[in-house]
């Protein structure tokens, strides 16, 4: 089943983006291109409280995932 992200509402269009950036932030961390400062400064850009949250929920996920510490 295909799903067309671009029919999304806004708010779950951004959820998708910061997944994406989660990801992407602890691959680098996996590949020693990058250290928990990049999650930090991803924090820092990101205003929403909720944001923030679901951002480091991502994180977390990605962490285990990856086998990243």
């Amino acid at each position: 089943m295909s799903y067309n992200l671009s029919l999304l509402p806004p708010s779950e269009k951004n959820k998708v983006e910061l997944d994406k950036q989660a990801s992407f932030v602890v691959w680098q961390m996996r590949e020693a291109k990058a250290g928990p400062e990049a999650i930090r400064e991803q924090l820092e850009r990101i205003q929403d409280e909720t944001e923030k949250a679901w951002f480091e929920a991502c994180v977390d996920k990605y962490k285990k995932m990856m086998g990243v510490m």
